[in-house]
């Protein structure tokens, strides 16, 4: 008799703990606590992923590596709308930009891996209205390749750089046309069965899978190429255009798209035919980038697009057994005190707002309060302040500078140890408008703000604090308020802010970031625009720029930026914008909080960030 040890080699294990660790998809055990039979079954659906930096669909071209870890899309529409020549890089949680294509193209196709792939043909707005030039990217920097034959838009790619294939689109007339790459140049072999444009291809230069469509209404068809032929397969259950793919020939999963109207049912692919994912978009939308021929079928990405306007939205696609919680703010405790322009110290789980001005900026507060995620009253400071910038944790934080409205600057600076204030030393610079401490109680740094009054406002000295005193250290290479601001005393992080040098006159705004080593300040990579007023997490490698205002207009920001050392990429947003925050500048990332603050209004809310996780996907066994 067959029995489940013989099938699987193994017997049904009696446990009191349901596993924590990965264990084969199907794998039984008998869960004595709860009395029951439990299995790790598969499961497949779509997370919401950092939104790329600026929205776009109709891209010119996508690649990818698999696992969707890192992915490169160019060109593509704006909202603006216009012809893009953008390029932007997948790390796996955000998007950084890349370099940009020489020529600006929409509905291109490309193919490779972020450190090299092939952009070919597309539109770029002037007529003739197609084209058939090509690039190639290193990384970097693209370069011009040569043509491919006929010119076309609205194809699909495959493949590696010195071994892709292109097929398909139009030129005027809907194309069957397949063309090879070698890593130098492009040659026409066997046509496709179907001419059709707007369709989707996985897989490499010898296994292509190509599908959907439009013919020129929705298509259903599948072909797959050998390398030398291409062979009708099974139809999809949904005819679609401009679908996103991710895959290859005997693996794939395509999804979204339009049928006539915008889609978000996925379909997988098994070598023979397709099947109706449970994993529907959370948005649905078409002309959007894919990992097409780089991603896996078990794990890709979808990228931008079109609903009714464009959008920048990322989903992740994953079928394991694992359940994958995407990283995300969301709503956490309302303070008692509004306020804005205040100190924040801690974590999410033990955190602090100091003071502040009022939600009428008439005066400051002398409110503190404490936050597990609700808040609490705690002890007064002894002297109202606002303007102020703090750091630490909960039970050792250090508040400096700032001062009682209508003064904004002073030399004062106090220790908070979970239950009463004290005096801590004078600094030696008057410093406001901060929100540029960096550290902890007993190793903190401070740089930049305004010294109102005088001209100029803004100020660039900095000192560090050793827990009793105060020394002057390198300056700031430029004045500089408002700064966004992570890390600790030896390894600091300074972004954004404005230098207000004369009243009266416009403010220079910042989109650079600078790097503290303990002596000297460098430049780090530029922000993808500037912004002041940001609230700030994390560590010199790995910092989160939270919210803030754009320069001088009224909105205030959703948008989180994550920062690697090197480059600002994107990262999940704020549900709303906000800024003049309490944060906590030492905290790691995962377990920042933006609190207080500025929305459209002073408020008392807060939002807490919770990072991906993962947990076995188990499930109780019953009779059906």
């Amino acid at each position: 008799m067959t029995t489940y040890r013989k099938i699987h080699g193994r017997s049904i294990q009696a446990v009191t703990t349901d596993p924590s660790d990965s264990v084969a998809e199907g794998q039984i055990w008998y869960n004595t606590n709860s009395d029951t039979f439990k299995s790790i079954i598969s499961s497949e659906a779509f997370s919401s992923g950092a939104a790329m930096g600026t929205g776009r669909y109709n891209f010119a071209g996508w690649a990818g590596s698999a696992p969707a870890d890192t992915a490169t899309c160019f060109g593509g529409m704006t909202a603006a709308p216009a012809i893009s020549n953008l390029t932007e890089e997948f790390n796996g949680s955000g998007w950084t930009a890349g370099g940009n294509t020489n020529t600006a193209r929409r509905q291109g196709a490309g193919f490779g891996i972020q450190t090299a792939a092939v952009k070919t043909a597309g539109y770029d707005g002037s007529s003739p209205s197609n084209d058939n030039t090509s690039e190639e990217y290193n990384g970097t920097a693209w370069t011009t390749g040569n043509n491919v034959n006929p010119q076309r838009q609205g194809h699909a790619g495959a493949g590696t750089l010195t071994a892709g294939v292109i097929f398909g689109g139009t030129d005027g007339t809907l194309l069957n046309k397949t063309e090879e790459y070698d890593g130098t140049n492009f040659s026409n072999v066997n046509n496709m069965n179907t001419a059709r444009q707007n369709l989707s291809g996985a897989g490499s230069q010898t296994t292509s899978l190509a599908f959907g469509g439009s013919v020129p209404s929705a298509s259903n068809a599948t072909e797959v190429y050998d390398g030398t032929n291409w062979t009708t397969a099974g139809n999809m259950n949904t005819a679609r255009f401009g679908m996103g793919s991710f895959g290859d020939s005997s693996s794939a999963v395509g999804t979204g798209g339009s049928t006539g109207s915008n889609s978000s049912v996925t379909e997988t692919w098994d070598g023979t035919s397709w099947t109706t994912s449970p994993a529907s978009l959370t948005t649905a939308r078409q002309f959007f980038g894919d990992t097409g021929s780089g991603g896996s079928s078990t794990n890709g990405i979808v990228a931008g697009g079109y609903t009714t306007a464009t959008v920048g939205i990322t989903e992740e696609y994953n079928k394991s057994t694992n359940v994958i919680t995407a990283a995300a703010w969301s709503s956490g405790g309302t303070a008692s005190v509004v306020a804005y322009n205040l100190g924040g110290a801690g974590s999410k789980t033990a955190g602090l707002a100091m003071g502040g001005a009022n939600s009428t900026g008439t005066g400051s507060l002398t409110s503190t309060e404490e936050y597990n995620g609700s808040w609490s009253t705690a002890e007064d400071l002894p002297g109202a302040t606002s303007y102020t910038g703090g750091c630490g944790t909960q039970t050792a934080a250090l508040l400096a500078g700032g001062a009682n409205i209508p003064a904004y600057a002073s030399t004062t600076s106090r220790h908070y140890d979970g239950t009463n204030w004290t005096a801590g030393g004078t600094m030696n610079t008057a410093t406001g408008s901060t929100g540029q401490l960096a550290g902890i109680l007993t190793a903190a740094l401070i740089a930049g703000g305004d010294r109102v009054p005088g001209a100029p406002r803004s100020i660039a000295n900095a000192e560090e604090y050793n827990g009793s005193s105060w020394t002057s250290v390198t300056s700031l290479p430029a004045v500089r308020q408002y700064s966004g601001v992570a890390g600790i005393q030896t390894a600091a992080l300074y972004w954004g802010g404005y230098a207000d040098t004369n009243p009266g006159t416009p403010n220079t705004q910042y989109n650079t970031t600078l790097e503290y080593d303990g002596t000297n300040w460098t430049s780090g990579g530029n922000l993808p625009a500037v912004r002041k007023s940001a609230g700030g997490s994390g560590t010199q490698t790995d910092a989160l720029s939270i919210g803030g205002n754009p320069g001088t207009t009224p909105t205030n920001l959703t948008e989180v930026l994550n920062y690697n050392g090197t480059s600002w990429g994107t990262f999940p947003s704020l549900s709303t914008g906000r800024q003049h925050m309490a944060s906590s500048s030492s905290t790691s990332k995962g377990t920042a909080f933006a609190a207080k603050g500025v929305l459209t209004a002073v408020t008392a809310t807060t939002e807490e960030f919770s990072p991906e996780t993962t947990a076995l996907n188990v499930k109780t066994l019953t009779q059906s």
